[in-house]
């Protein structure tokens, strides 16, 4: 399965010998890869960071003689950095407040990223979440052949594996992935139409719509990361809990001159609500395989996490 596929991979970057130029011209792939092997934005970019030292490092750093494929090179060093990010990661993650879900990467109003990092290759949300549970090998094996169409023989080089480990971690991801998210999608016409419906509901208070367009064994994630009210210290599940939580949210807790934003997150149709000028929340809404009920919202208040959420004037 795969969300998002990049078929050409070919070389990009400045002249040939010119270090840097190589570096900037394959940032945006090493930006998606390890975005999607980490969720973090704040962590991706100190792995980048890391990448060009350990590329600049290499004998000055001002020559690429002896490097064949500069974007191998890159992509491998830039992998095994965001492994090893993803032990201090995991620790942060023992003593974070509430659920913990993905920084949102939101692209702006007219569709367009803001930043040229939201211009890589992102799976969704709710497929985020589910590779939090996968080990950090099957998640690296998982994001770089099923998101970026790599070999599992590139692969191979790139984490120092056999081949034939790569395909058992590919095959016990797959799997993994599978059991828990549907291989069909909705158009996306009629993700933004629940979208919005939902949206409306649950910012109305509208009980009954609610009890309509979510699913039965729908699932709430509230990320405020201890930072900012309300959010649960668990996921909810059921769609009679779920409705509660969300009218609550919507009618006693939140400010009332909230300014609401429909916008694409990791790829999907999503709200993003502004306080002023500040970002208050971004709604991501996971729907049903037949499109027709919300499976699944995840709401990020945590304002860490939102600090390359930018209000444009329309």
């Amino acid at each position: 399965m795969s969300e998002h596929t990049v078929s050409d991979r070919s070389e990009t970057g400045g002249p040939p010998g010119d270090a840097t130029g190589v570096f900037l011209g394959h940032r945006e792939l090493l930006f998606g890869v390890v975005y999607n092997m980490l969720g973090s934005v704040a962590d991706t970019e100190d792995v980048l960071q890391e990448t060009w030292l350990s590329w600049t490092g290499r004998r000055g750093g001002a020559s690429l003689d002896g490097i064949d494929n500069p974007r191998a090179y890159l992509v491998r060093i830039a992998v095994n950095h965001a492994l090893a990010r993803r032990a201090a990661v995991s620790r942060r993650r023992e003593t974070y407040v509430g659920p913990w879900l993905p920084e949102p990467l939101v692209a702006g109003d007219d569709g367009g990223a803001e930043d040229p990092a939201l211009r890589t290759e992102s799976v969704s949300m709710a497929l985020l979440v589910v590779l939090e549970s996968l080990t950090p090998l099957e998640r690296a094996v998982f994001v770089l052949n099923e998101v970026f169409g790599y070999a599992h023989t590139e692969i191979a080089e790139i984490i120092d594996r056999t081949p034939a480990a790569v395909r058992q971690l590919a095959h016990r991801a797959r799997g993994h992935v599978h059991a828990r998210r549907p291989l069909y999608r909705a158009h996306p016409r009629v993700r933004r139409e629940a979208t919005e419906r939902f949206v409306r509901a649950a910012l109305g208070g509208d009980i009954a719509e609610l009890m309509e367009i979510l699913a039965p064994d729908v699932t709430v994630w509230t990320d405020g990361g201890g930072l900012r009210k309300p959010a649960g210290l668990r996921p909810v599940h059921g769609r009679d809990k779920a409705v509660r939580l969300i009218t609550g949210y919507a009618g006693r807790r939140t400010p009332r001159n909230l300014d609401l934003r429909y916008r694409r997150v990791n790829g999907d149709d999503a709200a993003v609500l502004f306080e002023g000028d500040s970002p208050y929340a971004v709604m991501v809404m996971d729907l049903t395989p037949e499109g027709d009920q919300v499976s699944g919202v995840y709401i990020v208040t945590n304002p860490e996490k939102l600090t390359h959420v930018h209000r444009e004037e329309t």
